[in-house]
């Protein structure tokens, strides 16, 4: 049985100035209606297609793990139609490469359990941080207060703040957002001021400390956004990327929102992003969540960029539609790299606690999603901690480079903490990097002792 889901009205309070007076495209809200039998169109400045010089495109493209979980070693030959060639090189839907968008509708019903019907939509996006952008415009008026789980994404912070949209940080830890923060930042906050309407939150493999919430503080975020009548953004590029067993896994917001019946769904926008597990420059990444939110962001798309990108869309449509492909066969590749960034992990972790944590210079929870460790540095003899002047001069001159993680709170304070990436070095450059980054912590503690 479908759920009942919140009306369109309930989000009028939600929508920016902005999202309510955009004017629709003249030119683009009226495209649908070429697909009409028998019309003679007269509508677009569509370019004529004799003057494209692409007439093929084939690919080749590794097939994923055999059911067993095997290697095949096989690479796949995967070409575009005709038909879809033509349809990826010229202007096409604003909400995505319609295949692409299907196959994404399909993912979500496989993945989260949401049927189409239950008042939510999709759009595809020039990766998820275009459409965290485009979101952030249509939720937020200037002087408007935001919810961040915190530390947050480095790359959110500025689009808040150019917004001037007011960053409240909730504190965080290895089991995600602490919920009795939340719920006291709620409970306290001014009479007189505006309460905030939206919870923005890395749910998996959180950048930058790599904590997963736990199903139980999951539960207790989304009983507080009902009680105090938040929505919740999702941002979850690093979802593909959970190195626990499957029957471990924590649901999505999206999917949790749905599997709790007593409640009407429609408090989630959830961003998902193919960068971790397809290409990350192949910016190819899907917003699904309450329809008037998703008709704003592609009102924004409209008059900003027009649509993502065709082509990339169809050749990402080509190979999820193949036969070796499809959903299961996304789902046994995204196992596959998860595995691939485990094996990762587990050098990382072995190196920072033969370097660092067994001489008693660094402290951290191991993370249980996505690509990042978020440890904070210990100096000998030094009270607080500041690792950005320690990371951007005694590491750097040490031959190592990471992130200060001052870069990751909004109000810019000193911290002891470093936010390290994983992803992409081979065990000896891990060893080495660490051993350095040791070097540098006892240069400091050194200094602080003479």
């Amino acid at each position: 049985m479908a759920p009942d889901f919140l009306p369109e009205s309930f989000y009028a309070d939600f929508l920016s100035d902005v999202a309510k007076s955009r004017l629709p495209s003249a030119i683009r809200s009226l495209l649908p209606l070429e697909a009409t039998p028998g019309l003679i169109s007269l509508l677009a400045g569509k370019p004529n297609p004799v003057s494209f010089p692409f007439t093929s495109f084939t690919f080749t493209a590794r097939a994923p793990p055999s059911p067993n979980g095997e290697s095949t070693g096989r690479d796949s030959t995967i070409s575009l139609s005709d038909a879809d060639l033509a349809a990826a090189l010229q202007y096409g839907p604003t909400n995505g490469f319609p295949a692409l968008v299907e196959w994404f509708y399909e993912l979500q019903r496989v993945v989260h359990g949401r049927e189409k019907g239950e008042g939510w939509a999709l759009s595809v996006g020039s990766g998820s941080q275009d459409l965290l952008a485009k979101a952030i415009v249509a939720l937020f008026n200037p002087g408007d207060s935001v919810l961040v789980q915190s530390p947050v994404y480095a790359g959110v912070i500025p689009l808040f703040h150019s917004a001037q949209v007011e960053q409240v940080e909730v504190e965080a830890d290895a089991d995600g957002i602490s919920t009795d923060a939340l719920r006291n930042i709620l409970k306290s906050w001014p009479a007189n001021k505006k309460k905030p309407r939206v919870l923005y939150t890395i749910p998996y493999g959180g950048n930058p400390t790599g904590a997963t919430a736990s199903l139980e503080r999951r539960r207790e975020v989304l009983a507080l956004a009902r009680e105090h009548n938040l929505l919740i953004l999702e941002d979850d590029p690093y979802y593909y990327v959970f190195f626990g067993p499957a029957e471990s896994r924590p649901p999505s917001y999206f999917a949790l929102e749905r599997s709790e019946g007593n409640h009407p769904v429609g408090r989630v926008l959830r961003l998902d992003s193919l960068s971790k597990v397809l290409s990350a420059g192949i910016r190819v990444g899907f917003a699904s969540g309450p329809a008037p939110i998703l008709r704003a962001i592609d009102g924004h798309t409209m008059t900003a960029n027009l649509q993502p990108a065709g082509l990339t869309q169809a050749v990402t449509a080509a190979l999820l539609t193949s036969p070796e492909w499809g959903h299961a066969g996304f789902q046994r590749h995204v196992q596959s790299i998860a595995a691939l960034y485990k094996a990762k992990r587990d050098v990382f972790d072995a190196a920072l606690r033969r370097h660092l944590g067994d001489a008693g210079l660094a402290e951290w929870s191991t993370p249980q999603a996505g690509l990042f460790f978020w440890f904070r540095l210990i100096v000998p003899g030094k009270e607080g901690g500041d690792s950005a002047a320690l990371v951007r001069t005694r590491a750097f001159e040490r031959g190592v480079l990471a992130l200060p993680g001052t870069v990751f709170l909004p109000d810019g304070r000193k911290t002891g903490y470093v936010r390290a990436a994983f992803s992409l070095l081979g065990p000896e450059d891990v060893d080495e990097a660490l051993k350095r980054l040791a070097q540098a912590v006892r240069d400091a503690a050194a200094e602080v002792q003479s």
